[in-house]
């Protein structure tokens, strides 16, 4: 690849590394700084998911777990209200832990073009397959938020970056696999599950970039399908 022409692919190099959306609680309380003691909206499903008490009302230890959830998951305000953000971030966990091993049960990734790396933005989920059969996956992934959505259709990754660095958002982009412009499989330090979402590229742990870094290569497809959440 020549010069000129692997500088504009540098210069479209996109991040997953973006602050986390701040949010409009309505009626939460203001401060940042302490725990509330409201209830939220979905306080019954938080309680029920972190294994708390289900009793819809806020207590000391319902805030404080909420908040260590939120807190690992990038989720501001963290001051333990059971908002629809951070339920969101629970219910998609538990639709993801649904899936099981077969996250392409429906068939909607295509099992005619050997090996494929599947997208599923609805789920936040995916995977490798060759044909029918299953070779790694599903694991979380961090797609791009609204307004820098990850664009949906059949790709091909055309270009492998072991040590990229984007000169947009000046970070590292570990692992990246180019698929379409400057949308890439690449890993990040954050957690899957941090909003709002990445500028485009497919945000992974280091662990699952690191196994599609050795299961692909280029020339294989990319299947991206279904809309993420809040797009």
């Amino acid at each position: 690849m020549g010069d000129i022409r692997r500088r504009g692919i540098v210069a479209l190099g996109v991040t997953g590394l973006v602050a986390p959306l701040t949010l409009a609680l309505g009626a939460a309380p203001a401060q940042a700084a302490s725990c509330t003691t409201q209830a939220g909206p979905y306080q019954k499903q938080v309680e029920k998911f972190l294994g708390r008490p289900v009793d819809g009302k806020q207590s000391g230890a319902d805030c404080s777990a909420v908040r260590a959830f939120q807190n690992k998951h990038g989720i501001t305000p963290n001051i333990g209200y059971a908002g629809p953000v951070t339920w969101g971030v629970m219910n998609l966990m538990n639709k993801q832990k649904a899936v099981g091993n077969k996250p392409n049960k429906a068939g909607a990734c295509p099992t005619n073009k050997g090996r494929i790396a599947c997208v599923n933005l609805t789920l936040q989920i995916s995977w490798i397959q060759d044909g029918s059969r299953l070779v790694y996956g599903p694991v979380p992934v961090r797609t791009g938020r609204d307004g820098y959505e990850t664009r949906t259709g059949l790709k091909k990754i055309y270009w492998r970056h072991l040590n990229h660095v984007s000169t947009i958002y000046n970070v590292s982009m570990p692992y990246s696999q180019f698929f379409d412009g400057g949308q890439a499989f690449h890993s990040v330090g954050v957690s899957m599950w941090n909003p709002p979402g990445s500028h485009g590229c497919v945000n992974m742990t280091s662990t699952a970039a690191k196994k599609y870094w050795s299961l692909l290569k280029t020339g294989d497809d990319v299947f991206v399908y279904g809309r993420k959440p809040g797009t």
